[in-house]
């Protein structure tokens, strides 16, 4: 899965983006809670069942009027005795035969299901899980026996139903055959509808699936956790001019009464329950083949052109992987299925042989679509498609591991776009992934990459920077410290010995240590089973006969508990003097490197390292004078590490702006498109007082203003891969800070579009957008708003209504607020609008939500629920946000599902605190400027 974030985690200069999408995101002067957009409110979502539930079930009763013979070793025996399940152990099915008839007019949908099952010890009842599904016939028919008839009874809370068929079951081979009717969400979850507007203007609907983590029982009743692996065949009676999509190609397909046909789609590989896919609407099919598998793009009619993007990098991909893995992509067709609207929880879907993707994150679209997006594109493909054999071919076996298909999909498609890319220099943007990690395991509420899991809250909440940056982090120094054979061999042996099962992540390790990357598991274990960051600091550094000898030490880097006693790590330290041959050490503690060569130094060259750097004063002046010198990865290292140093209070914050500073405007393109996002944070931190934000704004226009002046507003022929970037990133910053240039260059192209109404279209349109939006005042809003009622298309349309959220002019933003619960942005774009607003003016959308709690639930999925008021109200700095929200979740959250709040509670009190800190010196060293 993708998460459907809107720039970085990163985002907590002060708060939550200003400048979302387009511009470098400012870097935290306080960890974020947010790893997504702001999303909606409090969450009432049914938990799963609980132990006192699940213990009566655990005894055996003497098999009663259902018998038959006893197997010895069933082959479905459900999850092994060591791994979470909320179901009672002993039945475990085999295989789903499932037909569904949707009736997508009135959201609601009719299914039947065949479950074949081994029970494999003696049970009173049967319990599967489902959610929002009422029940009709259930029969359960023995492998030798006659079929016996049930009753169904639903326990909503724990999101189970239990089959009763009026004595205990015995050992044995069943089928299940059960009757159900379920409901048609207008949000991401189970089966849901998404209405939009086609190319012709005509008002359309399509139905898509969304079962990640725990809704395939919204769909089916089911063994709906991961563990219970079998395989699937899929009916559905539809509308028989409308394209029906699945896992697998189409078997047949024959009319039926009604202008209806039946559509049975070929049995799917044995999978989890969380995989399985289903697709209907009036759709385009697109396709190419990568080798004898053929990859497929499907959209609303007429748009499949828009996701030749998608469709040429699947093909390309594809292959690469069949030679990574060292098995074969094993389904006949592997599609990428775009949607109309979003959710503030996710962006794509790694369904097997069907990957869901909604349309913003998918389609390329020449009127507006930047270059950063185009990659970012190419990198959920990458992702997705790296889920088919890590996640979907082998699976975690519950969801404490969730971070084996997430961190490691993430690492793979940075891995594999790099690969295939090399002029967009992906490796850079893995200093921005730790960063995002960073910044929530600095604080005392974040938590291990292996995490224990047990209500369907923790679940959701799992998908975050933890599970998905810093498990690409902790993969790419594992990797580093493996070597690139060794790690690949090891992923071959694991995929082989795992194909169609379930792991945990010892099993990983082992396999990669098996290899030949002896000592990696006691460092994996480090840094995946206890949380935080190890500090590395250089006690001293002596120039010995042309060699510098650094003595080190670990400790721990935090901004709210400096007073703990710091965790120990097994860190692989890669230094190197700056030209000179890097050296590697496994510091326990203390110890000593010896580097070829004197002068400046790095300590985690090559930024594979997940750790911060602490040097001496000294150390960091030498690095600003030599940065043109250093890798753009460890330009980019020592940007970030030094500024996170400033802002915990390890160094004076002084030394991290020097070093911005240094930063020249030969620099490469990739690292001077970093420096806006650091200039944009101080400028947020000082939001208080604007004589300090001016003279920041002032320096801002001074840097960056030449480098802006050489490329240009626009783009130019034969100009450098990076060049795009740069300009989005240098565009919205300087028209977010005020620039006095920049701001008339938006309003004279917006002026223009009057008379031309292409006068905006190009890669640039959206940012140029977002700085009129930001300083509209009525009448611009009102037109902002006609503009967005009258976009050719939906994608279009919900970008130009969430920009009407991001008005500075509070008036404004609360008029945002009213028109999202209107019916005329559309059912999933309202929450962005709101997003939007919470970004610029967090109470204000914290108090609005409060105020419209059941409208606002409506309008997001249940997914994010539990989360959504933190990420509203997670970027403040007021001590009131604090209070507000822990007294909201005092009130309708558990224990396990505030976690998001907690953390958005420790960003707010360290940003206060931070901000307060720092100011003089901030305002000093820009007053000097």
């Amino acid at each position: 899965m993708t998460n459907a974030r809107q720039g970085s985690t990163n985002d907590i200069g002060g708060g939550t983006p200003r400048l979302t999408g387009e511009a470098k995101a400012p870097i935290p002067d306080a960890i974020t809670a947010p790893a997504f957009p702001p999303a909606l409110e409090a969450c009432r979502s049914p938990r799963f069942m609980s132990l006192a539930k699940i213990l009566p079930f655990l005894v055996a009763a003497a098999p009663l009027a259902i018998t038959t013979p006893a197997l010895a070793q069933p082959a479905h025996s459900g999850p092994a005795a060591d791994v979470t399940t909320q179901l009672p152990r002993g039945a475990a099915p085999s295989h789903y035969a499932i037909t569904v008839t949707p009736d997508a007019a009135n959201l609601k949908f009719m299914g039947k299901v065949r479950i074949d099952l081994t029970v494999a010890r003696p049970m009173p009842t049967l319990v599967l899980n489902a959610a929002d599904l009422t029940f009709g016939a259930v029969t359960l028919t023995p492998a030798k026996g006659k079929p016996v008839k049930g009753t169904a009874k639903v326990d909503a809370d724990a999101q189970t139903v239990t089959f009763d068929f009026g004595g205990p079951l015995a050992v044995g081979a069943y089928t299940l055959d059960i009757d159900y009717a379920g409901i048609i969400n207008t949000q991401a979850n189970g089966l849901f509808a998404l209405d939009y507007t086609d190319n012709a203007g005509a008002s359309k609907r399509a139905l898509f699936t969304q079962f990640e983590a725990p809704d395939a029982r919204r769909f089916v009743p089911s063994f709906d956790e991961p563990s219970y692996k079998a395989t699937f065949d899929l009916s559905a009676v539809v509308p028989a001019d409308q394209l029906a999509v699945g896992n697998m190609p189409v078997k047949s397909s024959a009319n039926t009464a009604g202008g209806k046909k039946l559509v049975t789609f070929g049995t799917t590989p044995k999978m989890s329950s969380y995989l399985l896919f289903f697709g209907l609407g009036e759709l385009d099919r697109a396709t190419k083949m990568a080798g004898s598998t053929e990859v497929g793009v499907i959209t609303g009619k007429g748009n499949t052109g828009k996701a030749q993007l998608a469709l040429d990098a699947s093909a390309a991909i594809l292959p690469w992987y069949n030679d990574y893995f060292g098995v074969p992509y094993p389904l006949p067709k592997l599609d990428n299925v775009a949607g109309p609207g979003q959710s503030q929880f996710f962006s794509a879907m790694e369904n097997w042989g069907a990957i869901f993707t909604f349309e913003r994150a998918l389609l390329v679209d020449p009127r507006f679509t930047s270059e950063s997006t185009r990659r970012t594109i190419y990198g959920i493909v990458a992702h997705e498609m790296a889920h088919q054999w890590f996640g979907d071919l082998v699976t975690m076996a519950w969801w404490d591991d969730l971070w084996l298909n997430e961190g490691f999909a993430s690492w793979m498609a940075t891995k594999v776009t790099d690969k295939l890319n090399p002029q967009w220099e992906m490796l850079l943007s893995r200093v921005d992934g730790r960063e995002s990690a960073m910044s929530l395991d600095a604080l005392a509420t974040t938590h291990p990459v292996v995490q224990k899991i047990t209500t369907v809250d923790q679940v959701n909440q799992a998908f975050d920077a933890i599970t998905y940056e810093k498990g690409e982090a902790v993969i790419a120094m594992l990797e580093g410290y493996a070597g690139e054979d060794v790690w690949r061999s090891g992923i071959r042996a694991y995929m082989k010995a795992h194909a169609y099962g379930n792991t945990v992540t010892d099993d990983l390790w082992k396999a990669v240590e098996g290899a030949g990357a002896k000592g990696l598991v006691s460092i994996a274990h480090d840094f995946t089973s206890q949380p935080g960051i190890p500090l590395v600091k250089v006690d001293s550094a002596q120039c010995q006969g042309g060699n510098t000898v650094l003595t080190l030490s670990q400790g721990e880097f935090s901004r709210d508990r400096k007073d703990k006693t710091p965790l120990r790590w097994n860190v692989p330290v890669m230094a190197q003097t700056v030209g000179g041959a890097p050296q590697r050490l496994i510091l326990q503690g203390n110890g000593q490197v010896t580097l070829p060569g004197c002068g400046a130094y790095v300590v985690n060259a090559g930024q594979t390292g997940y750790f911060r750097s602490l040097y001496p004063e000294a150390n960091v002046k030498a690095l600003a004078k030599d940065f043109t010198k250093l890798a753009s990865i460890d330009q980019n290292g020592l940007l970030a590490d030094n500024f996170q140093l400033g802002l915990g209070g390890y160094q004076p914050m002084g030394l991290a702006l020097d070093l911005v500073d240094a930063v020249p405007a030969t620099a490469s393109p990739a690292v001077m498109a970093e420096v806006p996002g650091y200039l944009n944070s101080v400028y947020t931190m000082l939001e208080s007082d604007k004589a300090a934000q001016a003279r920041v704004a002032a320096y801002g226009s001074a840097k960056l203003t030449p480098v802006l002046a050489g490329i240009g507003y626009d783009a130019k022929a034969g100009e450098g891969p990076q060049v795009p970037v740069l300009r989005s990133s240098l565009i919205a910053t300087l028209g977010g800070m005020g620039d006095k240039a920049v701001v008339a260059e938006a309003n004279k192209r917006f002026a223009a579009l009057a008379s031309n109404p292409a006068a905006l279209d190009g890669p640039l349109r959206n940012v140029w957008l977002r700085i009129i939006a930001a300083n509209a005042d009525q009448a611009t809003w009102d037109r902002l708003r006609a503009m967005a009622k009258g976009a050719k298309t939906d994608l279009e349309k919900s970008t130009l209504f969430a920009l009407l959220g991001a008005a500075k002019d509070e008036g404004l933003a609360a008029k945002a607020l009213d028109l999202a619960l209107t019916d005329e942005p559309g059912k999933t774009t309202s929450a962005a609008i709101i997003a939007q607003v919470g970004a610029e003016h967090p109470m204000l959308a914290v108090d609005y939500v409060l105020a419209h709690r059941q409208q606002y639930e409506a309008l997001i999925d249940v997914s994010a629920r539990s989360q959504a008021l933190a990420r509203l109200g997670g970027g403040s700095a007021d001590p009131a946000m604090v209070t507000k929200l822990d007294a909201y979740a005092n009130q309708y959250l558990t224990p396990e599902s505030r976690k998001v709040v907690d953390r958005a509670i420790a960003a707010i009190k360290t940003r206060i605190e931070t901000r307060a800190r720092l100011k003089p010196a901030l305002t000093a060293w820009f007053a000097g400027k």
